[in-house]
């Protein structure tokens, strides 16, 4: 049977460990990506991790949020501390590596103003995209964006709520094609439409739809397919059809397939998807570290990516027992435990229920 957990609001919602399991898969795609560039390799679909990562926040924000008392200044303040403190750790850490050992991060810049606006998700424009000290956390910004607009709509009704979130996020995308090239336009990418995916997908959970556990491992099956059919079709479709459409469908599939057969979590899965945000934000700075490591020992090239994966994973996995864990305890005594319906997304963690 599907375990139950009480918010602190005393609303008893079920566990969804799919998420869990998707944020674990999402995060260790985004770390084989980086590698697979690193080594000129052909794992560019790695990189769709991101865009699933996007529709779990758009779901989980709306689940957390849905029949429960309007705290929009409380949202806000739950996401930033949830959310600021381990970056800008990592953010320190990194412009501290980048000062040591410079010829480790290739074209990355490094100034008191490129580390300034990236501590508060306004980085810098690099080749027409956000370039912040911690390439990877260029997702947050949008994420932040996301939340901003989320804890707006927190204001009205939840009669109107969907429709206006969904409209907003609409209309920034439409935006996209009328700016000009720019910093304000580099905010409205298409991409920002897999929350509003995820969104639809969390109100049709929440109205108690159904699907058969056939059909959504079709829709499971068929996002994976996707993943590695579009590319050989159309590689430059734009991301938000390429990655972003199958990423609602493994979504979709994984949460509406454990609705109809619930299972008991893998302990391993569940640790890492409550880990991914400690993996995402870790593992460039730590498969810097390894890589100095493993050309220090002379390992073998042909092994050098699978074991930089590896340890990767596993060391930035004992960063969230060091340090993330610890924030999460002392920034957020009452947290409940265990994987809620009030947990987070992909990139930011379990959200506070």
């Amino acid at each position: 049977m599907q375990h139950n957990a009480e918010t602190m609001t005393g609303v008893i919602v079920p566990s969804i460990h799919s998420i869990q399991y998707l944020r674990a898969l999402a995060a260790s795609a985004v770390v084989c990506f980086h590698v697979s560039e690193q080594f000129d390799g052909p794992f560019s679909v790695g990189a769709a991790g991101v865009d699933v990562f996007f529709v779990i926040s758009g779901f989980i924000m709306w689940v957390t949020t849905a029949s429960r008392p309007a705290d929009p200044v409380g949202f806000i303040g739950r996401r930033i501390t949830r959310i600021v403190p381990l970056y800008w750790i990592v953010t320190f850490m990194t412009a501290a590596a980048m000062l040591i050992k410079p010829q480790f991060f290739y074209d990355q810049l490094l100034s008191p103003l490129s580390l300034g606006r990236s501590l508060f998700f306004l980085p810098l424009l690099q080749d027409g995209a956000l370039h912040p000290v911690v390439l990877q956390g260029w997702t947050l910004s949008y994420e932040m964006m996301f939340y901003l607009v989320f804890a707006l709509t927190l204001f009205l009704g939840e009669r109107w709520r969907l429709g206006v979130l969904v409209g907003s996020l609409t209309i920034i995308v439409a935006l996209h094609f009328v700016l000009p090239e720019g910093y304000a336009r580099s905010f409205t990418s298409p991409i920002v439409l897999e929350f509003a995916a995820g969104v639809i997908l969390a109100r049709l959970w929440l109205q108690d739809v159904r699907l058969s556990f056939g059909l959504a491992l079709t829709l499971l099956g068929g996002g994976f397919l996707l993943l590695a059919v579009i590319p050989l079709v159309d590689a430059d479709m734009p991301r938000v059809l390429r990655w972003g459409i199958p990423a609602m469908l493994i979504v979709a599939g994984a949460v509406f397939a454990e609705r109809a057969r619930p299972f008991r979590p893998v302990a391993l899965f569940s640790f890492l998807g409550e880990a991914s945000y400690s993996i995402y934000l870790w593992h460039a700075l730590v498969a810097v570290a390894v890589t100095g490591i493993t050309l220090r020992l002379g390992v073998l090239p042909a092994l050098q990516p699978a074991l930089i994966v590896v340890l990767s994973l596993v060391f930035s996995a004992m960063l969230y027992l060091v340090v993330e864990k610890p924030l999460i305890r002392a920034l957020h005594p009452s947290r409940p435990k265990g994987i809620k319906r009030g947990k987070e997304t992909p990139l930011t963690q379990a959200a506070d229920t």
